[in-house]
């Protein structure tokens, strides 16, 4: 039981080491320490601001480039929505141009048509004429006397005739 129960003598002498050590360490460990604590305590502190102003920023970033991107799209929306316009007015234009290219051309074939056709009728009325002459002349040069031989020959004159 003596090792449970210390002696008066080690209890004092134990308590003037500790008082010893105590002010040695309060004298010359304390401040350093609760200094070192402290700088620890406003580091951490300090980064921890940090931190939080480091993701205000960020969140501050993140809502610019929202708008960012918000106007790129309208932008590239608006650049599809010009060129279909222009799309679409190319196309109209190059139908509207065939359109009158192709009025164009038809009236211009119906011009040369009118023209053909012109010019074969004052053919046609002139080989009819010439034909009328060709036979009033053979008739005229016939004898004339007998009206039913006139009227035979006449008739076979006309079976003759060949149109061009």
């Amino acid at each position: 039981m003596d090792l449970l129960t210390p002696s008066f003598g080690l209890i004092i002498w134990t308590l003037v080491a500790f008082l010893f050590v105590f002010f040695i360490l309060k004298k010359y460990a304390w401040k350093p320490i609760l200094n070192s604590l402290g700088e620890r305590e406003k580091n951490i502190s300090d980064a921890i601001l940090s931190t939080e102003k480091i993701r205000k920023e960020m969140e501050s970033l993140k809502s610019e480039n929202e708008i960012l991107l918000a106007k790129a799209r309208e932008e590239r929306s608006q650049m599809m929505r010009e060129a279909k316009e222009t799309r679409d007015k190319i196309i109209s234009e190059a139908k509207e141009q065939a359109r009158l290219e192709t009025n164009k051309i038809i009236a211009d074939a119906q011009a040369v048509i009118n023209q053909q056709k012109m010019a074969s009728i004052t053919d046609l009325k002139n080989q009819v004429g010439n034909l009328v002459i060709e036979v009033s002349e053979k008739i005229l040069r016939r004898e004339l006397s007998n009206k039913e031989e006139q009227e035979k020959y006449i008739t076979q004159l006309a079976t003759k005739v060949e149109f061009n």
